[in-house]
């Protein structure tokens, strides 16, 4: 069998990352707002509070386990790229393709949805920007790449203080919400779905969908100073925070906002906001929402590049692909991926791709499970700065978890799944043509 190791060493990514980094980027990639709109969405299935608690528990726990399958991979292959770097290895070059495509395409969407989101958010504050919307998003998105270019340090630099501004913020928030008297007992409120097993997969689904991102930093394996070490330990304490975070936020959403009134609420945070800061609470929360949303962008703007930078390596994507700045950054990758998000953005195509989202990343989510159990088949003496704890009964739960959520995912979303699908398949012809070139 041809050796499918990339071929990370002979890049020229600088290690000048470390691991406050790791740990800034997983939280700041996962803490979004997701958490300030997911909760109303899984209160409308599950409009009792243990359940509703339940469910976030769930949640971490399942992230926790799917924590240890990516900690084991990054430390045994400290490359950037991300999951495409481990499928590839693991399961050959179309899967591997497959993966790093699908999270590529579905990253730039990502970015103009997220861009979007902060052209919208800012006229709050910058009532100038009112009606600009996606030119605010572009020149955002600009910003951001001109200081990648400046450096990665400086990147580096941004994504821990964003990090710190956000959790900090949330953390006030949650705090600020026990010195105000709590919401009256509401009513008994009814599921949308009649069986209980069905109202909790599919509030799950939205939970999952919010813990993901704590594993960003395996996007960076060649960027940070230690990553055998660095990526396990701020994986796990970057979840540590993300959970706290999550479950606090909960609690102050069940302390002062009745069930009747989260149960289908769009956007759970603002409504919290404006409970505890009266008419101050849409500045306070969209002001929250914008350094997150800068976090995540930087993130993301970080992250794509590294994966066509993997690619390259392999002769997935044009050689130029290789091709980084004299101060760490992966200058064609990140061009292309600047260029496919203008695209997206200025057309409003990305939302076509974002309906299939949740069916892309539990596809990855597999396909991650499975690498493991390959490679530590075919590869049982290769060298593991990190073990993953409970293997295999730890991963066969989360792989069992992950297969049924693309199960529910098809159930409960036969479009989004389509849409997914379609994605996913026209990987294959664009593989054969870049093999094609690349012999």
């Amino acid at each position: 069998m041809a050796n499918l190791e990339p071929a990370g060493a002979r890049r020229g990514l600088l290690r000048v990352l470390g691991a406050s980094f790791a740990l800034a980027v997983g939280i700041g990639a996962t803490i979004g707002a997701g958490i300030l709109r997911t909760p109303g969405e899984v209160a409308a299935h599950l409009p009792n509070a243990v359940l509703f608690m339940a469910a976030w528990v769930l949640g971490g726990v399942n992230a926790l386990m799917g924590a240890t399958a990516y900690s084991e991979l990054a430390a045994m292959m400290p490359q950037s790229g991300g999951p495409y770097v481990y499928v590839r290895r693991a399961l050959g070059p179309l899967p591997g393709f497959f993966a790093g495509y699908s999270d590529w395409i579905n990253q730039c969407a990502t970015l103009a949805a997220v861009g979007l989101l902060v052209g919208e958010y800012l006229p709050v504050l910058v009532p100038l920007l009112s009606g600009h919307a996606v030119m605010t998003a572009v020149a955002v998105l600009g910003g951001l790449a001109v200081l990648q270019w400046v450096g990665v340090r400086s990147a580096g630099w941004l994504q821990e203080v964003t990090t710190v501004v956000k959790a900090l913020a949330l953390l006030a928030v949650a705090a600020a919400a026990f010195f105000v008297a709590p919401a009256a007992p509401s009513g008994v409120v009814e599921s949308r779905e009649t069986s209980l097993v069905l109202a909790f997969a599919l509030a799950m689904q939205g939970v999952v969908f919010t813990y993901d991102s704590y594993y960003w930093m395996v996007y960076y394996g060649e960027d940070l100073t230690a990553p055998e070490r660095d990526i396990p330990r701020s994986m796990f304490r970057g979840l540590a925070v993300i959970i706290v975070v999550y479950l606090l936020l909960n609690v102050a959403f069940l302390r002062l906002l009745p069930m009747d009134q989260l149960a289908g609420e769009s956007f759970a945070g603002g409504a919290l906001a404006a409970v505890i800061f009266g008419q101050h609470g849409d500045a306070v929360i969209r002001g929250i929402m914008i350094v997150s949303l800068l976090g995540a962008l930087n993130a993301q703007l970080l992250a794509a590049p590294r994966i066509l930078y993997a690619m390259a390596g392999d002769r997935l994507f044009p050689s130029r692909g290789l091709v980084v700045s004299a101060r760490g950054t992966p200058s064609i990758g990140l061009v292309v991926t600047l260029v496919v998000t203008a695209l997206f953005l200025l057309s409003g195509t990305f939302t076509a791709v974002l309906a299939a989202i949740s069916v892309i990343i539990v596809v990855n989510y597999v396909l991650i499970y499975a690498s493991l159990f390959m490679l530590r088949r075919r590869e049982p003496d290769a060298p593991r700065p990190y073990r993953a704890w409970g293997y295999p009964w730890v991963q066969s739960v989360a792989f069992g978890i992950a297969l049924a959520f693309l199960v529910g995912v098809a159930v409960g979303d036969p479009r989004g799944t389509l849409l997914g699908a379609g994605v996913l398949a026209a990987a294959v012809p664009v593989y054969l043509l870049v093999a094609r070139f690349s012999r």
